[in-house]
């Protein structure tokens, strides 16, 4: 049986409104091409909403409060959490834990994050199946119906090769599942990470290059995938090639960051503007999980982001939200990346720090921490978004943009990749720079673009934008005593940990369920 998510997603509407019908087979719904579409919203949604009735009442997983279970807050929360980046003030159980690095195999937060990527997978797996070339002309699928199911196919095996590349990041060696396994209870093997790193990168070069099924670059409505997004996917996981398989694949990655930036995307004139409710304008974004006020309704995504970083003597007004949630702020090792010795200003620096402190004595409390103001349901004209009630916002969250391309680019230089040049680099990282101050006075020289001067640039540009972790593993800072941040591993004014942090642990559930898995070295 499949559940048929009757919805169109729409373009500049950002319309992802889903209205379930139950109790249909797959031939039913897929021997009318007019559906397709629709099971394919299902699947960009999977990312943004928690189940079939916004806000709540018909989650896809179950286990844990539907508001928490949403793929993007929970991507967001172990890959800013568990860094200096960000700190919550809920004591919900384990979620102290991402702030310490403490976290066990039983932690509801890590399990919901590994249940939503299977989720998500396994819907683009059915999807997939039952877009054969075999099963389309044996439902007489012609024309362009035929054309438009086969460039959908290749958005969910880019969706599909999205949530592995999440699950290989965060969890390793995990379960494999694809279209060619049996639907039903089975116990799936376990793929060790350089295999499953083989399989993200063969799915989406096959789905990007010269022949691949993807539409060109920028011709997709917007949040769809098209090859850009498959490109700038692929130029992340080259970049951490050597984390993940031991072997470093800086050339390739290069490679795929110019692919990307010939492209013709371009930044966005004003930084603040990526953040805010109306960013589906910006020229900048290559691949987006989109909301709506009104048609996406959800207690995660941007609605936890937006109203989570709001508290204290905040107003909730000018974020264009009916109230804060007094969760989110920062550490002060964010805020000293700002220090600037010119006595320039850094308009990247978004902090709110009237009521707030600086140092955090007691996690619990919202004033410990500067607060951050950079997710907003205000539209770059000051006008609140389009919910009425303003619980949902319209902000999109940016899943991939040309600002992380251009210091990917750069960093995959300084680490010795073929292909680019450091003037090339240095032209892309003053460009960032130049944004952030207004003018030249933020620029750099040769001699100060570092990989040290590099992680800082990606902390200034892209926090609260789910790369911390990564980035810190990758340059060796994550769990080591070479970088520490309050709370990190539990102390106040930081700790290392053990190396087995760098990988969260395969639920304790899925270990009881399935023998053939094999629990990640420490938990």
């Amino acid at each position: 049986m499949l559940v048929l998510a009757s919805a169109l997603l729409a373009s500049c509407s950002k319309d992802l409104d889903i209205q379930p019908k139950y109790d249909v087979t797959a031939e039913q719904v897929y021997s009318n091409p007019a559906n397709y579409k629709n099971v394919l919203a299902k699947l960009y949604s999977g990312l943004a909403l928690s189940g079939q009735q916004g806000p709540a009442g018909q989650p896809d997983i179950t286990g844990i409060d539907e508001g928490f279970s949403t793929y993007l807050r929970q991507y967001w929360q172990l890959q800013e959490l568990t860094t200096d980046e960000a700190v919550i003030g809920w004591n919900d159980a384990g979620l102290p834990d991402l702030h310490n690095l403490s976290w066990t195999s039983s932690n509801q937060f890590v399990t919901a994050m590994y249940n939503r990527l299977y989720y998500q997978i396994g819907i683009c797996n059915e999807f997939i199946r039952q877009t054969t070339d075999a099963k389309l002309a044996s439902r007489n699928i012609t024309g362009s119906d035929l054309d438009n199911a086969k460039k959908y196919r290749a958005e969910a095996r880019f969706l599909r090769a999205l949530s592995y590349y999440h699950a290989l990041d965060m969890y390793g060696n995990v379960p494999f599942v694809t279209e060619e396994d049996e639907v039903g209870a089975i116990q799936p093997e376990q793929i060790m990470r350089p295999e499953l790193f083989a399989y993200v990168e063969s799915e989406l070069l096959a789905i990007s290059g010269d022949n691949g099924e993807l539409v060109n670059a920028k011709q997709n409505e917007y949040g769809r995938a098209d090859k850009a997004a498959a490109w700038a996917l692929l130029a992340k996981l080259y970049l951490n090639a050597q984390v993940y398989t031991g072997q470093a694949k800086y050339t390739e990655a290069i490679t795929y960051c110019n692919k990307v930036i010939e492209a013709a995307y371009s930044l966005s004139p004003q930084y603040l503007n990526l953040f805010l409710a109306d960013n589906n304008t910006s020229p900048e974004m290559i691949f987006t999980v989109n909301f709506d006020g009104v048609n996406s309704r959800t207690y995660g995504g941007m609605t936890f982001l937006v109203h989570g970083e709001v508290g204290g003597k905040m107003d909730p007004a000018a974020f264009g939200i009916d109230g804060g949630w007094g969760g989110q702020r920062t550490t002060k090792a964010l805020v000293s990346q700002f220090s600037d010795p010119s006595g320039s200003t850094d308009k990247r620096a978004l902090f709110f720090t009237d009521g707030q402190s600086l140092e955090i004595n007691d996690i619990s409390l919202f004033t410990d921490g500067y607060a951050i103001t950079k997710y907003r349901n205000i539209t770059s004209a000051g006008k609140p978004g389009s919910d009425p009630t303003k619980l949902t916002p319209d902000t999109d969250y940016p899943m991939l943009r040309l600002g992380d391309v251009y210091l990917m680019y750069a960093e995959a230089v300084l680490r010795g990749g073929a292909g680019g040049s450091a003037a090339t680099a240095l032209q892309y990282v003053n460009a960032l720079r130049q944004r952030a101050y207004g003018d030249a006075t933020g620029n750099i020289t040769a001699a100060s673009l570092t990989l040290d001067f590099i992680l800082a640039e990606r902390a200034r540009e892209l926090y609260w934008e789910g790369t911390r972790r990564t980035d810190l593993i990758r340059f060796g800072r994550f769990t080591t005593a070479a970088y520490l941040w309050p709370y990190k591993g539990g102390a106040r004014n930081g700790r290392a940990v053990s190396d087995d942090y760098n990988l969260f642990p395969i639920p304790s559930t899925d270990i009881i369920a399935n023998p053939k898995l094999k629990q990640n070295p420490g938990y």
